[in-house]
C-alpha cells in the first residue's frame, strides 16, 4: 500500500484475488497494533462491502488496545471489488450478498425508481442494478470466503485456527443471516447490521423454517436503526419490520442471538453497527 494510504489505514495490506467463479475481488488486510505473527496467532473478522466499509471499520482495530473496554485481538479482512469494477460495487454486491432466489420486494423497486427520478442514478444504472438481483449468488460468494480466501489468509498471515467472525451491513447483513443459517463452520460469531430482509417472503424465513430446532451454534448479533423503524421511507420500514419478525421467530426457538437498536439512519449506521458487534461478540 502506498505511503499516502498507509497513513489513513495503518497496518493495512491490499491485494487482489480472482475466484474460481471468475470474479476479481479487492482484499484489505488490517493487522492489530504491534502484531507479530511469529509470536501470536489471532482469528480473522471478515467485513463485507470493503470499498465502502474499510475506511470506517478498519481504524476500529485500535479497540483491541482500549483500556476501558478491550476487544479480543483479531485480524480484519475487508472484501470488496477491484480495478474498474470498484466503481460498480453498489451493483455487484447484489450478485454476491443476496441469497439465491431472493424475491425483489416492490418497496425496493420503488426505492430504485426514486433514485432515477431524483437523478441519483440513470435508467441504465437502475436496470443493471436490478438485473444483478435476478441472478444472485450468495452461495458462491460464501464458498469463496470459506474455501478460497480464508486458506490464503491463514497461510499468509498465520491466522488462528478458530474464533473467526463475519460482519455485514444492509445487503451485507442479509448475507450474514444467510451465512449463519447455512451453518458455515468457519464463523463463530456473526454480525448482521440492518439486514436487507425487505419482504416477508425472504429466503431467510424459508431457511429458518427448514432448520427447525437445529439452530447454528455461532453467536449472532443483529442491529437496526431507529430511523429505519420510525422514518418515512417504505423500504427501510419494511426492513425493520421483517427483521423484527425474523428475530421473534428465531428467539421463540431459543436462537443464540443478541440485538441492539442504534440511533442512526440506514446510511450512517454501518460503523456503529460494527462497533456494536465487536462489543457484544468479541469483548475481552
Amino acid at each position: 500500500m502506498s505511503t499516502l494510504w498507509q497513513g489513513c489505514l495503518a497496518d493495512t495490506d491490499y491485494f487482489e484475488m480472482r475466484s474460481r467463479s471468475g470474479h476479481t475481488y479487492g482484499i484489505w488486510v488490517t493487522t492489530p497494533p504491534g502484531y507479530d505473527h511469529t509470536k501470536t496467532r489471532v482469528p480473522v473478522v471478515y467485513v463485507l462491502d470493503g470499498n465502502w466499509a474499510v475506511g470506517m471499520t478498519a481504524p476500529l482495530i485500535v479497540t483491541q488496545a482500549d483500556p476501558m473496554q478491550q476487544i479480543q485481538p483479531y485480524l480484519q479482512v475487508s472484501v470488496g471489488y477491484a480495478g474498474e469494477e470498484a466503481q460498480d460495487w453498489t451493483r455487484l454486491r447484489n450478485r454476491d450478498l443476496v441469497p439465491p432466489g431472493e424475491p425483489i420486494a416492490p418497496e425496493f423497486v420503488d426505492a430504485v425508481e426514486m433514485g432515477v427520478q431524483t437523478g441519483r442514478m440513470t435508467r441504465e444504472e437502475a436496470d443493471a442494478y436490478l438485473a444483478e438481483l435476478r441472478d444472485s449468488r450468495a452461495d458462491a460468494f460464501l464458498a469463496f470466503l470459506a474455501d478460497e480466501l480464508h486458506p490464503r489468509i491463514e497461510r499468509a498471515y498465520h491466522a488462528a485456527p478458530s474464533g473467526h467472525g463475519l460482519f455485514g451491513y444492509s445487503y451485507g447483513g442479509l448475507f450474514s443471516l444467510y451465512a449463519w443459517l447455512s451453518g458455515c463452520p468457519l464463523f463463530e460469531s456473526i454480525g448482521a447490521g440492518s439486514p436487507g430482509v425487505i419482504g416477508e417472503d425472504s429466503q431467510v424465513f424459508a431457511q429458518l423454517a427448514e432448520l427447525g430446532d437445529s439452530l447454528p451454534a455461532a453467536k449472532l448479533h443483529v442491529t437496526v436503526n431507529d430511523q429505519e423503524l420510525f422514518g418515512d421511507l417504505a423500504v427501510y420500514q419494511s426492513l425493520a419490520k421483517h427483521t423484527a419478525t425474523f428475530l421473534h421467530r428465531l428467539k421463540a426457538r431459543g436462537g443464540n442471538v443478541t440485538t441492539a437498536v442504534l440511533r442512526e439512519t440506514h446510511v450512517t449506521g454501518l460503523q456503529s453497527s460494527f462497533l456494536s458487534y465487536l462489543r457484544t461478540c468479541r469483548a475481552q
